[in-house]
């Protein structure tokens, strides 16, 4: 059941209903965005309306809530049909393309070339991904594209420099094959965007997470929208994925691209009122609703497992604390789920870069502080943090199959105490949350303004996924803890 309509939730659906602008919302965190979509979609009709969602999810849920007029879609869904357009002809989806064509590559090579190409496939596979998600096209190829990004900012984006011919040749057999009708996910707004599509024309476009936008997805809007009237939701002090391409501005971004006067939703429905006032150090113009509960705003001192609630959420801006804690909790008898299972497959295959599983603990220890000084000049957030995670495994035994198990374990516990990064929480909420070594934030490496624009938003999300109780607590403070957090 829909709540009465706030004042500004008002506002912007006679906005939306009484003008022919472009409106740009500016929902904070808890801010109803969503339902406020409903109530737009409702109150706007005679007309057909996209509602473009960044997940299948997300559509499914909008599908089920929107009016008959709306047509819902996902920002691939968009591209899929626009690039199915422009070839006339049914499209192949088949998600192991990029795998597949990279083997492919790989076989061509010498032997020595080779044996260096297997070894690093995991990662050249996902610069191949990357590339198609921030628009790069290989040098020399297609002149009469414009480019969305240069050849030397996509290398510089890597913590180690992808082999850029093997990534090149791949791109260009993609590129080939899509435009004979067979894509993977990623081909679905890159194709479109960058070589064309036949876009659908609807008279009103919505889209929602405005904040996490490339300079991709908004030229994808730019010839889906043309002429017509687009709407655009999203939490500007929730942009946190610029390191994955994301702009840091994309709100900014649309809202002069597009000419969009912008609106705000303040008031949080899910921050209680002690949250609501510690994030309004981001975000001054935050409210909560009469109704709001009190809340709860903590730190801890010295504390044990036992003082971490069942169903809570640790969130610390780094991992390597979190992989710590998970070992701690696990072998005092919590259960324990550590969410984000790319993160362990990599850790495996970086050690394994190193050598063989008889690696000693000395040899591995001093491996990891090489390839950290390498990378040094490179993502060093990044860097400094998953060498800190190599050790912290690496210190668990003597050689490096015992490294690799203690990662198995952790990754493999499940529990009801969730441990996830704060990039990895944002758009989660939860009634307990404790926020892990926030010293972190903002990381020592942030430098320029942008960067240190991320570490604040980093904060503001964090800060703002508590539905109850937020509590501080630092590793140095559990008892029986004698490291030290990074």
């Amino acid at each position: 059941m829909k709540h009465e309509p706030t004042a500004e939730q008002r506002e912007i659906i006679q906005a939306f209903k009484g003008t022919r602008d472009n409106i740009l919302v500016n929902a904070l965190a808890g801010a109803a965005k969503t339902t406020t979509l409903e109530m737009v979609c409702e109150a706007v009709t005679g007309i057909p309306i996209l509602s473009i969602a960044f997940n299948v999810r997300i559509k499914e849920a909008m599908e089920k809530k929107l009016p008959a007029h709306v047509v819902c879609k996902t920002i691939n869904g968009v591209g899929h049909g626009a690039w199915a357009g422009r070839l006339n002809k049914r499209l192949v989806v088949t998600k192991d393309k990029n795998y597949n064509l990279l083997r492919e590559e790989i076989e061509k090579l010498p032997a020595k070339r080779k044996d260096n190409a297997w070894r690093d496939f995991a990662d050249t596979l996902a610069a191949v991904r990357r590339a198609k998600t921030v628009g790069y096209i290989p040098d020399g190829a297609f002149k009469d594209i414009k480019r969305v990004i240069e050849t030397s900012t996509f290398v510089e984006s890597f913590e180690d420099e992808p082999d850029m011919q093997l990534v090149d040749d791949v791109m260009l057999r993609s590129i080939k094959q899509a435009f004979d009708g067979q894509i993977d996910y990623d081909d679905q707004i890159y194709m479109p965007t960058l070589f064309g599509g036949k876009f659908p024309t609807f008279p009103l476009n919505l889209v929602d997470e405005a904040q996490d936008f490339n300079a991709l997805n908004i030229l994808l809007l730019q010839k889906l929208v043309g002429d017509r009237r687009i709407g655009g939701v999203g939490d500007r002090h929730q942009s946190i994925y610029a390191f994955r391409g994301a702009l840091t501005r994309s709100m900014e971004v649309l809202r002069d691209t597009f000419s969009m006067p912008e609106m705000t939703l303040s008031t949080s429905f899910r921050c209680p009122i002690k949250v609501v006032e510690l994030a309004r150090k981001h975000a001054p113009n935050m409210q909560y609703p009469s109704w709001a509960k009190l809340g709860d705003v903590t730190r801890l001192g010295e504390w044990s497992a036992s003082d971490i609630a069942d169903n809570a959420a640790i969130i610390c801006r780094n991992n390597a604390p979190l992989m710590k804690l998970a070992y701690r909790l696990l072998s005092e008898g919590r259960g324990v789920k550590v969410v984000g299972t790319d993160l362990g497959p990599q850790l495996v295959r970086a050690f394994k870069k190193f050598g063989d599983t008889s690696m000693t603990q000395s040899q591995l220890l001093a491996a990891i502080d090489q390839w950290e000084h390498d990378h040094a000049a490179r993502g060093k957030d990044t860097v400094a943090d998953k060498a800190q995670c190599l050790r912290v495994f690496a210190e668990f035994g003597p050689n490096m199959g015992a490294a690799i198990a203690y990662i198995e374990k952790i990754f493999n516990a499940g529990g009801t105490i969730e441990l996830l990064s704060g990039h990895k929480a944002k758009g989660g909420e939860w009634e307990k949350v404790y926020h892990l070594d926030s010293f972190l934030v903002p990381s020592r490496y942030a430098e320029t303004d942008e960067e240190k624009q991320q570490e604040d938003n980093l904060e503001y999300v964090v800060t703002t996924r508590s539905k109850d109780k937020l509590t501080f607590i630092n590793s140095a403070d559990m008892k029986g803890n004698n490291g030290n957090a990074s």
